[in-house]
This record gives C-alpha cells, sequence and structure tokens, in this order.
C-alpha cells in the first residue's frame, strides 16, 4: 500500500492499527483502509475532519475506551488509507468507505461519531445502513456554503489558491507548518489545545506522494457535503447535534438543521470552535458515556 514506509508518530494508549484491504468484488478506485481500534464493549465509529486523520480523537479515544469498542477511521485517500490514483472524493465515495468499514467488520448497534465532514458521512452512512446504526452524534456538521472560508482571511486565502485552476495543484502541494497550524487554530476557541506534535504528525501526513492531489479532490467536492443535507431526513436511529459555540456555522445554519431534525437533541458547546473533539473532548465523552 503506497506511503507504508510512513508511521504515525502518535501513540494512542490501548490503541492499535488495522487495515481493511478492498473486497474481491470491487467497484472501483477502493483502496486500503487504515484505522485505529480501542477499547471493548458496543462499537462506536469515529469519523474524522477535513484535512485530518484518526489522530484528530487522540484525547477522546481513552476517555471512552472502557465502556465502547472504539474504531476510528482514516477516510479514504487520508491518513494512511491507501491513495488510489483517479479516485473519487466527493460525499458518497467517501461514505462508501465508512459502510466498508461497518459491513465487512459486520459491526451492528453502532454509535455513529463524526466531526466536520465526518458528522455529514455519520449521518449519511446511518440513512444507507439503518440495520447497524444505533445512534448519531453529529459535531459541527460541515453542510453550509464557505465551511473553512470562514476561519480566517488566511484559510480563506489558502482554499481559494487551492481550488484555483492552473495553480491550484502547485499550491496544495506547499503547506508551511506556520500556515497548518493557524488554519488549523482558526476551528478553536482555546488555541493552545492544538499540540504541535499533531501539526506535526498531519505535515509528514501530507508528504505521501499523491496526497495534494487527495486534498485538493476533497475541497473540490465540498459541495457535495452541502448537497447531502437532502438525506438527512431518511435517518432512522436517535440524533445529536452538537455545535461549538464558535463554530464556523451561523446561527441560520444550524438552525436550518433543527428545523430539519425536529426530534434529534442539541448541545451548544460554550467556548468551543469546529473541532471540538481537539479542544473539549470531555464534553463529547460524557454526552457519549452517559448514553444508556
Amino acid at each position: 500500500m503506497p506511503g507504508q514506509e510512513l508511521q504515525p508518530t502518535i501513540h494512542i494508549p490501548s490503541a492499535t492499527s488495522h487495515t481493511l484491504a478492498p473486497g474481491q468484488v470491487s467497484r472501483g478506485g477502493e483502496g486500503t483502509l487504515r484505522y485505529l481500534k480501542a477499547g471493548m464493549g458496543a462499537p462506536l465509529v469515529l469519523l474524522h475532519t477535513v484535512r485530518t486523520q484518526a489522530e484528530h480523537f487522540r484525547s477522546l479515544i481513552p476517555l471512552i475506551s472502557d465502556r465502547y469498542t472504539v474504531y476510528a477511521l482514516d477516510l479514504p485517500g487520508m491518513g494512511y488509507s491507501e491513495i488510489v490514483p483517479g479516485a473519487s472524493y466527493d460525499e458518497s465515495a467517501m461514505r462508501a468507505g465508512v459502510e466498508r468499514l461497518l459491513t465487512e467488520l459486520d459491526l451492528s448497534d453502532v454509535t455513529l461519531v463524526g466531526e466536520s465532514m465526518g458528522a455529514v458521512l455519520a449521518l449519511t452512512t446511518a440513512a444507507d445502513l439503518p440495520e447497524r446504526v444505533r445512534r448519531v452524534v453529529a459535531v459541527n456538521a460541515y453542510d453550509f456554503p464557505g465551511g473553512i472560508a470562514r476561519s480566517s482571511l488566511l484559510a480563506r486565502l489558502v482554499v481559494g489558491a487551492v481550488l484555483a485552476p492552473g495553480v491550484g495543484p502547485v499550491v496544495a502541494q506547499q503547506e508551511p507548518k506556520p500556515v497548518l497550524r493557524r488554519i488549523l487554530q482558526g476551528g478553536l476557541g482555546d488555541k493552545s489545545a492544538l499540540r504541535p506534535d499533531y501539526v506535526n504528525e498531519l505535515l509528514q501526513v501530507g508528504t505521501r506522494p499523491g496526497y495534494s492531489i487527495v486534498a485538493r479532490a476533497v475541497y473540490q467536492n465540498l459541495p457535495s457535503l452541502i448537497a447531502a443535507r437532502s438525506r438527512y431526513g431518511a435517518v432512522r436511529a436517535p440524533i445529536h447535534l452538537v455545535y461549538g459555540e464558535h463554530d464556523w456555522s451561523r446561527r441560520s445554519d444550524r438552525e436550518a438543521n433543527r428545523t430539519l431534525l425536529p426530534e434529534a437533541e442539541f448541545t451548544q458547546v460554550p467556548g468551543a470552535g469546529h473541532f471540538i473533539a481537539v479542544e473539549r473532548p470531555d464534553v463529547l465523552a460524557d454526552l457519549l458515556n452517559a448514553t444508556t
């Protein structure tokens, strides 16, 4: 699998790394998926944000692994999952990766927890696999126009340049550490929650051959996350919508989802930004561990 020579630099206590190869009957464009596994109990699947990986949940996993068997997935092409040339990175393709994890590991009674892009995928996966999903916790769902461009002027300029015709692929290959750090801090209420070793880990993954192509393709396909809101109404499992007080979503975006999902529980985390799993993992752990 490409990039196999790289090893994660962050160790999460009790978590082990595993891979899931494409099935014998491939639908095309599929690659090997990597995931972390920890704990024991009912299955809980964690789905990360744009431009991150399973280690995004490094602080959350130890807080919930006494109650759940936790599976933290590297979404297709991201983290240490295989980069397949020409693969799609729209919402449906990434959702297919999540569904492979659930079906090939034969997981049932699953709690799906996603943040940002992962929140959208948790909801759409639940719509597809109602017989496997027990509950959905959607944290700061990335299903509105603008997204990370609302984080800061720097983020707006960088993402705009990555998407630009001609120069976009070149810009996508350039990822100076100070720029990545500042963009990520734009998703935090508490800037100090961004640990330097996590930034270094993301930068290492960004050196994998073909990763800049994946990153650009993900940004190009963000509109498919917005379009996926049309599928939320098909979810039959209980839903809990969680937003940081200072998330990139506007009040109108949050109210639109509350209207779309009138039976969903709703929590707003005071002082938190877009990356609640990074700065307030205790809040998510309390919410998950309190579930009977």
